[in-house]
């Protein structure tokens, strides 16, 4: 059975996880959806500002600490193989780390930072935020099960 701090790091990290997938839910079901039905250049200009005030030190210290963490618990894992959760624990700290940190890296920040380019008012930018709007939230919906399924895994580790 997990115990000590190797039991309170990994229930850290099942929270974190669970925070996140509880962010990236919101933003899929509804700030997306809210930005969608603005005019183009009204939802633009929010996501712009969205993408300089998400960066702060509580939503960093949940994101970027929850992957600090999953890196953690799997280097505990590997060298404590506890055999009841080893599988779950792992795969839980690999979901979080390839399916939320890794995907926000490779595709919600890219298209981020794409639109950050952009003049909201400019007539070309309307197609653009269309296909934002429409790959970012499928990214997002990913990030979010990602981060769901790695907490449900870190339970079930913790449970065995």
């Amino acid at each position: 059975m997990i115990d000590g701090p190797y039991f309170i790091l990994t229930l850290l990290t099942a929270l974190g996880c669970g925070l996140m997938a509880g962010v990236f839910f919101a933003f899929s079901t509804s700030v997306m959806r809210a930005l969608g039905a603005l005019p183009a250049a009204q939802g633009i200009a929010a996501m712009q500002k969205i993408n300089v005030v998400i960066v702060n030190a509580r939503f960093l210290a949940v994101f970027v600490g929850t992957t600090v963490l999953s890196v953690v618990v799997a280097v505990v894992t590997l060298v404590e193989s506890p055999d009841p959760g080893r599988i779950e624990l792992w795969l839980g700290c690999l979901l979080y780390l390839v399916g939320s940190f890794g995907v926000t890296g490779a595709a919600n920040i890219p298209r981020n930072k794409a639109l950050d380019e952009l003049d909201p008012e400019a007539p070309a930018s309307a197609e653009h935020w269309a296909r934002f709007l429409r790959e970012w939230t499928v990214w997002n919906h990913v990030r979010g099960g990602a981060a769901l399924a790695a907490c449900v895994c870190l339970v079930l580790g913790l449970a065995a």
